[in-house]
C-alpha cells in the first residue's frame, strides 16, 4: 500500500490489525502510524513491539493518514466526534471498528465523510481474522475494496448488511470465546484420561483447525465431513450420542442469539 494508515487507539485490536499488516507487508512500518490520547503506556508499548510511528497529535494523525482507523470503544468515540469532524478531510477513508455504532450515527455525528464500519475479530492477529464490512453512499466501489483487502490481508472480509451486524457478532466476533472453550474443554478431556496438558491442547487446537480448514476447503456440509467420521456403532457416534443428549447444539444456538441480542441492547 502507498498510502499510510493511522489508528487512532492502541489497544488490542489495532494492535492485533498492526501485527496482520506487518506480517503480510501490507504497509511498511513507517506507513503506519498510531494515536493514543489517554493511554501514554499502551501506545509506547505498541510502538516499541511493532516499530511504527507514534503521533502524539490527532491532528497530525489526520494531516497525515488517508485511512484512519477508529479503534477506540464506542463511549470513547462518541465524545470525539467533533474533534473528528474538524479535522478530517473529505477525501479519508473513515473506518470505525466500534461496536454498536451505526452507519447513520457516525453520519449524524461526522458529517459528511467517506465511512465504513468494520468488524473484526481477534484471529487477525494471526492472520485467520473474519471481518464483515459495510459503507455509506459516499465510498466509492474503489475504496471499498482497498478496504476489503487491508482485511483480507489479515484474514477474510466480506461486505455484510448492517441490519445482519448483530448476527455477525454472535456466530464470529464473539465466537473465537467459545472455540477456546471447547478446546479447553477437549484438552481437559484428554487430561483425564491421562494425557499430558502441552499435548492434550497442541491435539486439540490443530484438530479444531484442520476441521474448520475441511468445511472451508471441501464446501462440504457440516454435517456431511461428520458423518464421514462416525463409523457405525464406532467411538465418533458415542460422543456425538453424548453431546446430543446434553442438548450441545441447542446450547451453542442460544449463545450465538444471546451475544446477538446483547448486542442490539447495548447502552453506551
Amino acid at each position: 500500500m502507498t498510502k499510510k494508515i493511522g489508528f487512532y487507539g492502541s489497544g488490542n485490536m489495532a494492535q492485533g490489525m498492526i501485527q496482520g499488516l506487518l506480517a503480510k507487508g501490507v504497509y511498511s512500518k513507517e506507513a503506519i502510524l498510531v494515536y493514543n490520547r489517554r493511554d501514554a503506556p499502551t501506545l509506547e508499548a505498541t510502538v516499541q513491539q511493532f516499530g511504527i510511528t507514534p503521533i502524539t497529535d490527532a491532528q497530525q494523525l489526520f494531516a497525515q493518514a488517508q485511512v484512519i482507523v477508529l479503534a477506540v470503544k464506542p463511549q470513547v468515540l462518541r465524545s470525539l466526534y467533533p474533534e473528528i469532524k474538524q479535522q478530517l478531510a473529505s477525501d479519508q477513508l473513515l473506518i470505525s471498528l466500534a461496536a454498536g455504532i451505526s452507519l447513520s450515527e457516525l453520519e449524524n455525528g461526522l458529517g459528511t465523510a467517506k465511512l465504513l464500519r468494520a468488524m473484526p475479530n481477534t484471529p487477525l492477529a494471526v492472520l485467520e481474522g473474519m471481518t464483515a464490512v459495510v459503507t455509506n453512499e459516499r465510498v466509492t466501489e474503489d475504496e471499498l475494496q482497498e478496504v476489503l483487502a487491508i482485511f483480507n490481508h489479515v484474514g477474510k472480509a466480506r461486505v455484510l448488511p448492517e441490519q445482519l451486524f448483530d448476527a455477525f457478532i454472535g456466530v464470529s466476533g464473539s465466537a473465537p470465546a467459545y472455540v477456546y472453550l471447547f478446546i479447553e474443554a477437549l484438552a481437559d478431556g484428554a487430561v483425564l484420561e491421562g494425557m499430558p496438558r502441552e499435548a492434550a491442547y497442541e491435539f486439540a487446537a490443530q484438530t479444531v483447525l484442520g476441521s474448520a480448514q475441511m468445511v472451508l476447503s471441501t464446501k462440504k456440509h457440516p454435517g456431511e465431513l461428520k458423518d464421514q467420521v462416525c463409523s457405525p456403532g464406532g467411538t465418533t457416534i458415542e460422543a456425538v450420542k453424548v453431546l446430543e443428549d446434553n442438548h450441545f447444539r441447542s446450547t451453542v444456538i442460544q449463545a450465538v442469539q444471546a451475544a446477538a441480542q446483547k448486542s442490539r441492547n447495548m447502552q453506551f
